[in-house]
């Protein structure tokens, strides 16, 4: 899981990442809108973090704005010390999901961000997902079943597979398992072994191969 912080308050940013990091999430830190925006169609990113009042041309709720009419739909949360009722407002229709008031003890930051993910990354409030030929995914525990009988997978396979979950109904190219399972660039002929030893465990065309391009599984 990759997050992208925006905050101009180097210590606070600081803070909130190291802590991220320490749970286990992927983290850029930005100071300035306009690098923040560039990197969301540089790099795949789960969650937006974003403080309102950043250096740059515009501030988090404009960054916001200018990203929502261009389609992009990830979920995003607001970091601030605005508490007037109109500014929450505006948090909402740039179409922020939720609001932290700074100050902000680190354990509701993490609450936060996983309720966000959860709901919004995988497109649902229930805890299970309902996949094709029968399978099943718990989003908390990051478990495929099968009629009710867990699948056991490696720890690569299980980051391919919640990289899939998560991008279900598109083409998850080579590039972006590089950099959402491996941080690096990979051989391609990798990638197809360990997906195809996952294939192997699963149920023929539950991960559809696109020729060329990468994998996809469907709603």
């Amino acid at each position: 899981m990759k997050i992208l912080i925006l905050e101009d308050e180097s210590m606070l940013a600081l803070s909130m990442q190291e802590f991220l990091e320490d749970c286990g999430y992927d983290v850029d830190c930005f100071s300035h809108s306009e690098r923040a925006y560039d990197a969301v169609y540089e790099n795949i990113y789960d969650l937006l973090l974003l403080d309102v009042k950043v250096l740059g041309e515009k501030n988090g709720f404009e960054m916001l704005e200018a990203l929502r009419k261009e389609g992009v739909k990830l979920p995003a949360i607001f970091i601030t010390s605005l508490t007037q009722i109109d500014d929450l407002s505006r948090g909402y229709e740039c179409g922020a999901c939720d609001y932290i008031r700074k100050p902000f003890d680190l354990a509701e930051l993490k609450l936060r961000v996983e309720q966000a993910i959860k709901t919004y990354c995988f497109s649902t409030a229930d805890e299970h997902l309902s996949l094709p030929f029968g399978y099943s995914y718990d989003v908390k525990n990051m478990k495929l079943s099968f009629e009710e009988e867990e699948i056991m997978l490696a720890k690569t396979e299980a980051k391919i597979l919640e990289l899939l979950i998560k991008q279900r109904g598109n083409v998850v190219s080579y590039e972006m398992f590089w950099e959402e399972v491996w941080g690096e660039w990979i051989d391609p002929t990798n990638i197809r072994v360990q997906v195809g030893t996952l294939r192997k465990k699963l149920k023929k065309d539950f991960i559809k191969n696109i020729r060329g391009v990468g994998y996809s599984i469907d709603f």
